[in-house]
């Protein structure tokens, strides 16, 4: 099997197509620490990049921001629901509301996830519906053009 292409999907703004969860044997493989490992990798590259005035600054607040969104994907990848029982219902497009999110800052904000997720030992077609699940949900989130 060839490796798929981890694309990004482009999309006008306000599009909000269907989101599928991913298969959840990525949690399964990647195992709870190998998910927040992915996440706090993921939030190290977004603090160095283009988009860092998005995330927190303060070492604490950036580990909670950490936490929660490691929390999310957990319980989208069929684990325990931290997140609903820390945080409620995730309605992840209202949370965000509050920040400005380009189309242009997702595709950085996916970039830094396919770096990652290129570097995993998983079988390929569990690293693409993990990334076909964030290149749909990171549409929700864009809330500016």
């Amino acid at each position: 099997m060839t490796k798929p292409e981890l694309n990004i999907t482009d999309a006008p703004f306000g599009v909000r197509p269907q989101v599928t969860l991913p298969d959840p044997q990525f949690l399964e493989l990647l195992k709870e620490d190998g998910l927040r490992t992915l996440v706090s990798d993921h939030y190290d590259l977004l603090v160095k990049s283009k988009i860092r005035h998005l995330f927190p600054v303060d070492t604490e607040d950036l580990a909670i921001a950490k936490e929660r969104a490691a929390d999310f994907f957990i319980q989208i990848c069929g684990g325990y629901p931290y997140y609903r029982d820390n945080r409620g219902k995730p309605m992840m497009a209202r949370r965000h509301q509050q920040f400005r999110i380009k189309p242009a800052d997702r595709v950085i904000w996916l970039n830094c996830y396919r770096e990652l997720l290129q570097k995993l030992d998983l079988p390929d077609s569990v690293v693409y519906s993990f990334w076909q699940y964030l290149n749909v949900f990171s549409l929700w989130m864009v809330n500016t053009e």
